[in-house]
């Protein structure tokens, strides 16, 4: 068995050394030569050496073939003009527009059970500035002083809101529900 590996061993550094010298002598072996053209591009009958150089007979080249000539450089193309185009403006950007347009818009007449309400909208930028309050109960010491407290609240509320959905004042329902009906409708009259 020794022999046996011992054989096959010697076969291939064998088989490698071989192929080592024969790729070492094949690196060393010019390129094959291109035949030589004449003008009207048929091949010249010259021998050639293994540098690619026509050689005559006699050792000097044919006087038809230019020998070592240099080849041409390539035409230079002029560079392309650009011509630049001035950017375009900016464009603005849309400004947010407010919910409302801007105006003074009045509310109708809801029935608040002791009185009516009615309330104005003012909208300014787009937005609920103010509330005022053109009708409200007042027909009853007890409603006159409820709405007092209650009327500051809701114009708040409105504004903070942008919109007619407030809470509803403890103690002041009905005037709190005829505020909403009718800041809904003066509302809906500014809706852009």
């Amino acid at each position: 068995m020794k022999k046996f590996f011992f054989s096959l061993g010697l076969i291939v550094v064998s088989a490698f050394y071989v192929l080592f010298n024969e790729q070492s002598s094949l690196s060393v072996i010019a390129p094959a030569a291109k035949p030589v053209t004449a003008d009207n591009n048929q091949p010249v009958a010259n021998s050639t050496s293994g540098l690619g150089n026509p050689i005559a007979s006699s050792g000097n080249p044919p006087a038809n073939v230019p020998v070592n000539t240099p080849t041409p450089a390539p035409i230079a193309t002029p560079p392309k003009k650009t011509t630049s185009t001035p950017a375009p403006a900016p464009v603005p950007a849309p400004q947010p527009k407010g919910l409302y347009v801007d105006g003074s818009y009045t509310g109708s007449v809801a029935d608040a059970y002791y009185g009516n309400v009615q309330v104005q909208a003012v909208i300014s930028g787009g937005k609920i500035t103010d509330v005022q309050f053109l009708q409200s109960p007042n027909s009853h010491g007890t409603s006159i002083e409820i709405n007092r407290q209650a009327m500051p609240y809701l114009k708040q509320e409105a504004i903070q809101a942008q919109s007619a959905n407030v809470d509803i004042v403890s103690g002041a329902t009905d005037t709190s529900m005829a505020f909403q009906q009718s800041l809904a409708a003066a509302l809906a009259q500014a809706k852009s």
